[in-house]
């Protein structure tokens, strides 16, 4: 399971119905924030993601996308957490992170650790790793692309069974890439049974960014793109003199790199109950897209699955 929870996705200032940016990451089990605007941890509640965070990423160093760590650290000590937490920001974050993990000077009951990521660096975990990539705004900013590692092809039972492979442990190993001997002697490679490998799911989450060859690069046939939508096009003059993107914009760098699905955040307050408008600008350029509000889930599933989906 793979899915996208959005906790913030006003820019600059939160709104009657949005708070600043954050966006919930679970995998597995797992829990990462991408950005931690404040009032993250009420959004949390509210939207049932539960505190049980592995990691936080900071994409960049303006206020409403990292102010909610102080609260957010100071809930999980009062809940006994005893689990190491990493705060991982863009290059020269790290005093600014650190002041904001130690304000209010409160001793936790968990380590806290602040690292600086710079652009093409990685954080790697079992079966997927998160990587970091230079993004385009008014100050030092990271984009970042959740990437799972390729799985085993298909395994061709019947194939097996007629080479003479017995059901059982010999297919595990097969399936996992050893060669087996049979009985009679004879040896099965795992290419004999087993199918190219498949990809795994990718996300990327640009930040606030003005559109990048860069974005396009990395987002090369994602599964999602979370990509900032400040404006629209009757302000594309602003968007570019803030370092920001329109909603069509957004749209042409989806295009351009050929994603699967495509989700605008971080709405000017202009915007903010009337996202169709924002929608329409985009929906002209790429489908299918989505003007994310507060609370909404995108659920991820693999390639393959999306694929079968879209031909029926």
């Amino acid at each position: 399971m793979m899915r996208v929870c959005f906790l913030g996705t006003a820019s600059s200032r939160p709104t009657v119905t949005r708070n600043v940016s954050s966006v919930a990451v679970q995998r597995e089990g797992e829990l990462f924030l991408f950005d931690c605007g404040e009032g993250t941890q009420r959004q949390m509640m509210t939207y049932g993601v539960g505190f049980r965070v592995r990691d936080i990423f900071v994409t960049h160093l303006h206020a409403d996308h990292y102010l909610g760590i102080t609260g957010l650290l100071r809930t999980l000590s009062l809940q006994g957490r005893t689990e190491p937490l990493r705060v991982w920001g863009p290059p020269t974050g790290r005093e600014v992170l650190t002041r904001a993990v130690e304000l209010g000077g409160d001793r936790f009951t968990f380590g806290v650790r602040v690292r600086e990521l710079e652009p093409g660096d990685a954080v790697r975990y079992e079966g997927y790793r998160v990587e970091a990539y230079s993004t385009e705004h008014t100050r030092t900013s990271v984009g970042f692309r959740l990437r799972e590692d390729d799985r085993p092809g298909r395994f061709d039972v019947e194939r097996a069974r007629e080479l003479g492979v017995p059901e059982g442990p010999m297919f595990g190993k097969l399936h996992g890439g050893e060669t087996v001997t049979l009985e009679d002697g004879r040896t099965v490679e795992p290419d004999q049974v087993v199918g190219e490998p498949r990809p795994g799911r990718r996300i990327v989450y640009t930040g606030d960014t003005r559109p990048s060859t860069r974005t396009v690069e990395v987002a090369r046939e994602a599964d999602l793109l979370i990509h900032e939508s400040t404006f629209g096009e009757s302000e594309e003059d602003r968007a570019r003199s803030t370092a920001h993107s329109t909603a069509r914009q957004a749209a042409e760098v989806a295009r351009e790199a050929d994603v699967r699905r495509l989700a605008l955040t971080h709405l000017s307050a202009r915007y903010s109950e009337q996202p169709g408008r924002l929608r329409k600008e985009a929906g002209h350029v790429f489908e299918p897209v989505t003007v994310a509000s507060d609370g909404d889930v995108i659920e991820v599933p693999y390639p393959e699955k999306t694929k079968t989906t879209e031909e029926t």
